[in-house]
């Protein structure tokens, strides 16, 4: 938007939601801009968000409820300490941990000579994937989208699904596809990455409860070859066998928190999970996110602010947003003004902002984008994937800060390529610094967002297609009933 425009758009919420007009906004944000001028300046020759992408990448594997998320979240109590912040402290609890066992894929193939060979091919078991031994005939459905999987005969087969979705359709999660096939009789199911490089993909398939069926992950090219297979190989002789070893027990995450500002009831809360698959690095997916937000809070503690600003790292996101849904559960919701999730912000070169509905969120993006020059696209749909999700279903505004390569799927995430090496640091400093701008602004005195209303959000997952999908995920709220 251009300044123009911003003039253009004076205007103010009908309900309340937002106090004063867009101007206002970039005004405030012009004004914060120049008091922040000594830490931003600093911000953008500073090499300590790489040290610490380095240092929380050194440590391996990041699995929840692991050794390694722990140690994890030692790295990022020392740098909440470095940024500044004050009350730096860890909040542990309890999840049902899940690991990760060796997972076999065979396919018996009849050669035309009648005789009978055994391939095999790379997979791996998606977290929360039972043990287990299948043996079934393969189906093909295609993205896996609701309507495909309808379409298919799945009913005691194992189903094939891409993990991009069609081009102007909405996201689909892996946990709908796995959900609603298996809900149509499915009995496991294969899940095969649609980028290219012999990468299988990995993922959870519940919010942190074994699953019901057997399920892997495959690379691009062993997905083509069994879809190749399925295809032209009739009956039960397309049968592949899944064989899954994994495990389950009763283990320890933490959230980390500190504090940015005064001591106020109201406060504001800047998240960003720490946790990571344990087949990567996790650079990508969320080490920039939570360098992102270490970032942005060390220029808030330089600032001047109205109510104080919860800085919180949450462990679990990757197996179903149990570190947030630990801190929803433990804080008033009713003095939270709002959230600002940072779940993708960093890796590439636009930030996304993801509003959840909130006309509050938008105007705060809005403004900062103007304000500074710097592009922010805004994306107004919610979704229930990421740690603004147990907030944002009660009611609590909230901004989700992302980050689009232009690419369909999620990239280089949850795979073995999910390394350091894909980073550019410019693109976690200066994401930090807007980031750090807009929680300042939605923290203004002026504002005063008002709560979400549970009936429209409801309808807009309803518009937005996510009913029939988040049923089958077990994600449909009984209070949107």
């Amino acid at each position: 938007m251009s300044d123009e425009a911003a003039d253009d758009a004076a205007t103010s919420d009908a309900d309340g939601e937002y106090t004063g007009t867009d101007t206002d906004a970039v005004e405030r944000v012009r004004e914060r801009c120049a008091e922040f001028a000594p830490a931003l300046g600093r911000t953008w020759t500073d090499d300590d968000p790489w040290r610490f992408l380095t240092d929380l990448t050194a440590l391996g594997s990041r699995m929840a409820g692991s050794d390694g998320e722990r140690r994890a979240a030692a790295v990022v109590a020392d740098a909440f300490e470095r940024a500044g912040l004050e009350d730096v402290r860890t909040d542990p609890f309890e999840l049902t941990a899940w690991e990760r066992g060796d997972a076999d894929l065979r396919v018996r193939v009849q050669s035309r000579d009648d005789t009978e060979r055994t391939r095999e091919f790379e997979a791996l078991a998606l977290p929360y994937s039972p043990s287990g031994r299948i043996e079934g005939e393969l189906v093909d459905v295609g993205d896996g989208t609701p309507a495909e999987v309808d379409a298919a005969d799945v009913a005691g087969r194992i189903a094939v699904a891409s993990t991009t979705t069609p081009p102007g359709s909405r996201f689909v999660h892996r946990m709908e596809k796995f959900g609603h096939a298996i809900e149509a009789g499915a009995k496991g199911f294969v899940f095969a990455n649609h980028l290219d490089g012999q990468l299988p993909p990995t993922g959870s398939l519940t919010f942190g409860d074994e699953a019901e069926a057997v399920a892997v992950g495959v690379s691009t090219e062993t997905g083509g070859w069994l879809r190749e297979y399925a295809a032209n190989t009739p009956g039960p002789a397309a049968s592949v066998e899944l064989d899954v070893t994994a495990a389950t027990h009763v283990a320890e995450s933490q959230n980390v928190i500190g504090r940015a500002g005064p001591e106020t009831d109201e406060r504001l809360l800047l998240l960003a999970h720490y946790d990571g698959h344990d087949i990567a690095e996790a650079a990508l997916d969320n080490g920039c996110g939570i360098a992102t937000a270490v970032t942005a809070a060390g220029i808030l503690t330089e600032a001047t602010l109205p109510i104080g600003v919860d800085v919180v790292a949450v462990g679990c996101e990757e197996v179903g947003l149990l570190g947030a849904e630990r801190l929803a559960a433990t804080t008033a919701l009713d003095r939270v003004r709002g959230v600002v999730n940072v779940d993708g912000a960093g890796r590439f070169r636009t930030l996304r902002a993801l509003t959840h509905t909130s006309t509050a969120a938008r105007s705060v993006a809005e403004a900062v984008s103007t304000a500074t020059r710097q592009p922010i696209e805004v994306k107004t749909e919610p979704h229930p994937f990421s740690d603004q999700w147990p907030f944002v279903r009660q009611g609590v505004p909230a901004l989700q800060l992302h980050s689009d390569s232009g690419e369909r799927g999620r990239g280089w995430g949850h795979t073995h390529a999910d390394t350091r090496d894909k980073v550019d640091d410019r693109n976690v400093r200066e994401h930090g610094m807007l980031a750090a701008l807009l929680v300042a602004e939605f923290a203004a005195a002026d504002r005063d967002p008002a709560r979400l209303d549970t009936d429209a959000l409801a309808d807009a997952f309803r518009d937005a297609g996510f009913e029939t999908g988040m049923r089958a995920a077990d994600l449909w709220p009984a209070a949107w009933e």
